[in-house]
């Protein structure tokens, strides 16, 4: 009888480790498509603001698809062939700073990016300067935004302010900020002043609207997790994620009856170009999860810190 009762228990065992396991390769799977469509719909989004808008312009816009625009403008160097070569950088620093995953899904989004500019054709949509600057933004921000969604990047300046804001211990907003003013300063100088204040009306339109479809998340954003498997939950935040955490003990109570149950409360700070990933390992490991969401305007101390930036 006790022998019986162990294989039973074996089966299950086997059992619910086969749907564990079965259950988060399927969820991987769903998650991959879910950023692939939403890199897809930000690179044409972005192919179609800079062809239809920016380009016959002669607009810029800030970041480094800016620093490219400004580029094929002075050198008549294809926009596609800059694309690439100008973000290398930033996907290095992105591959240092937030992870191999980031890397290669930014790679193939700028890449990705770089063919639609080179093979797919979008009609100029108008001359007026002031709806070009608008919506040639307005689609160049909304593909940017859509890229993040998917946990990738179509400009790679965020990596940057992120990594200064590190070793320099500034904001990422105020990086941000002075990175774009010596890029239309530069606009000023090789292109007009016109159109460098043009360039920056459309820079505000596109970061404008990259906010919005991130749905307002600001730089950093604070989680806050209640599961049942929070050992999972913070082996995954410090082991896949690279960040750390705060534990809290909690007592939950609901109803007329008072029930109380304790468990931990797992609070992490993470960057926005990590909420895709995050979401998903956490559907991995807990659907149920409840989960919480904050934004912040910036951090200070070693909550956030993945490694040495030195190596």
């Amino acid at each position: 009888m006790p022998e019986r009762k162990k294989k039973s228990h074996d089966f299950k065992s086997n059992l619910y480790s086969y749907w564990k396991k079965s259950r988060r390769f399927r969820v991987g799977i769903f998650a991959d498509i879910h950023d692939a469509l939403f890199i897809i719909a930000g690179i044409f989004s972005a192919a179609f603001g800079l062809e239809s808008f920016l380009l016959p312009n002669s607009f810029i816009d800030g970041g480094a698809t800016g620093i490219s625009l400004l580029i094929s403008e002075i050198t008549s160097t294809p926009l596609y062939v800059l694309i690439i070569l100008v973000n290398i950088p930033f996907i290095y620093l992105g591959f240092k700073v937030i992870g191999k995953q980031f890397a290669i899904k930014a790679s193939l989004a700028i890449i990705g990016l770089a063919i639609v500019l080179a093979t797919v054709h979008f009609p100029e949509v108008t001359e007026d300067k002031l709806l070009v600057a608008v919506f040639g933004g307005f689609f160049l921000g909304a593909g940017i935004g859509l890229s993040i969604r998917g946990g990738g990047v179509l400009d790679g300046t965020e990596v940057l302010a992120i990594y200064l804001s590190r070793k320099l211990r500034t904001k990422i907003g105020d990086n941000i900020i002075v990175i774009n003013v010596i890029i239309f300063l530069a606009a000023a100088y090789f292109l007009s002043l016109e159109t460098a204040l043009y360039s920056m009306l459309t820079y505000l339109s596109a970061s404008k609207t990259l906010d919005f479809v991130v749905d307002g998340i600001e730089e950093y954003t604070g989680v806050t997790i209640i599961s049942a498997r929070s050992e999972e939950m913070r082996l995954m935040i410090t082991e896949k994620l690279g960040r750390g955490l705060t534990i809290y003990k909690g007592h939950g109570g609901y109803g007329k009856s008072g029930v109380h149950n304790e468990y931990d409360i797992i609070y992490a700070v993470i960057t926005r170009l990590e909420i895709s990933k995050l979401n998903t390992e956490i559907e991995k490991i807990d659907p149920n999860a409840f989960v919480v969401m904050n934004s912040i305007n910036d951090t200070k101390g070693g909550m956030i810190k993945k490694r040495s930036l030195n190596h």
